[in-house]
């Protein structure tokens, strides 16, 4: 018969299965239980200075548990931008092809600071505050020429009838929406002669390219706020060479530009576009930023709409063919699934400001911050005569 094992207190057990707890006084021996002189091992974290854990941030969550934003603050104590008057160009013009200048952080700064980038962004503000306290069915002044835009751009809907979507696998990127892209690019100089007077005709070389890349990437089947900046950059090229005027900006947002936002909806939803360098659930909108801006200023002073009106459904029902901030979130309810508190929680938080005079003003800072500063956005910019590089402006109009 085996005599029982006597426990060595020389020795520390060599394996142990038992965890010691760190309030016992007196640690115990893994293998006879007994207390030994040894103290308890150090209570250590799982985890390293070096790769401390990571931060969990949930793919969809209520608004309220959005990320920390480093950039937040800046952008609420920044100044909100301020309309201007166009500078017109002087006659003749030696108009260029525009190209790509924004590579680094420092391009941003040099051309967000430069005079080109605050005309541009002023240009903005003024058809923000031209459709101020307006509805989409009230009257404006209608030139011939913004007809003719509007025309171009109904022409092109009827094409994504005539280019009807390839049947294929993949939900996102239609290859079908390279048809209709090429088409665009194939009669794009035949479009800008139907609004270029003869002496402008030759600024076609520098126009042309804006117009093409508002609608869209043809190579990666996708579409955001870069493309949609372009297109309000080609609009600002057509004021600065006077074939748009002041007078023009209601129309410019109520009947061109709800006809643009009219036409991207349609291509989104016909070709399936991607959202380009889309923020996803923590974005105010995977494609569009404008309408907002513009929409907002539609219901500033509005007698009964709040902010927190785009909460009631009967209100979107009834008034979002007027407003285009409820019809953004219209679509969007309609393209997305689930709570809007968690597939769009920055517009959910937004709801919240008291007055639409706030959320216009802090869109505006937000567009600057988030889009004119954006390297990922702004590197597919272009810059010619018409938008200079570093802005070689003269600001000596009142």
């Amino acid at each position: 018969m085996e005599e029982p094992q006597e426990h060595n207190d020389e020795e520390p057990p060599k394996s142990s299965t038992t965890p010691v707890s760190p309030t016992c006084a007196s640690p115990t021996c893994a293998t006879c239980a007994s207390s030994t002189p040894f103290d308890p091992p150090p209570t250590q974290s799982p985890w390293s200075e070096i790769s401390p854990p990571p931060t969990y941030r949930p793919l969809r969550a209520p608004a309220i548990n959005l990320p920390p934003n480093t950039n937040s603050q800046a952008i609420i104590l920044a100044p909100v931008p301020r309309s201007q008057k166009v500078l017109p160009i002087s006659l003749p013009h030696t108009f260029q092809s525009p190209s790509k200048r924004i590579h680094s952080p420092d391009d941003i700064r040099q051309f967000i600071s430069s005079d080109s980038a605050t005309n541009f962004l002023g240009f903005i503000v003024s058809l923000s505050e031209s459709i101020r306290s307006h509805k989409l069915s009230d009257s404006y002044h209608e030139s011939t020429t913004l007809k003719k835009i509007v025309s171009i751009i109904e022409t092109l809907i009827q094409w994504t009838e005539e280019i009807p979507p390839a049947q294929q696998s993949s939900r996102y990127g239609n290859i079908s929406y390279r048809t209709w892209h090429n088409r665009l690019v194939e009669n794009s100089e035949s479009l800008m002669l139907l609004i270029l007077p003869e002496h402008l005709k030759s600024s076609i070389v520098e126009i042309v390219p804006y117009f093409t890349d508002s609608f869209g990437n043809s190579s990666r089947i996708d579409y955001g706020t870069g493309h949609e900046t372009n297109f309000a950059a080609w609009l600002y090229c057509l004021a600065r060479m006077g074939i748009v005027e002041e007078v023009d900006y209601e129309a410019l947002v109520s009947r061109v530009f709800v006809n643009y936002i009219e036409l991207m909806r349609k291509l989104q939803s016909v070709y399936n576009l991607e959202p380009a360098g889309s923020h996803g659930v923590w974005g105010l909108d995977d494609y569009h930023f404008l309408p907002f801006i513009f929409g907002s200023s539609q219901l500033i002073d509005h007698k009964y709409m709040k902010p927190k009106s785009i909460h009631n459904e009967d209100i979107l029902v009834n008034f979002s063919s007027e407003y285009m901030y409820l019809s953004g979130i219209v679509f969007i309810k309609k393209v997305k699934k689930g709570l809007f508190a968690e597939h769009s929680p920055l517009l959910d938080d937004i709801s919240g400001v008291p007055t639409w005079n706030k959320v216009n003003s802090g869109l505006l800072k937000m567009y600057r911050a988030e889009v004119l500063e954006k390297v990922p956005i702004m590197q597919h910019f272009l810059f010619g005569s018409l938008i200079q590089w570093y802005g070689f402006l003269f600001l000596f109009h009142d």
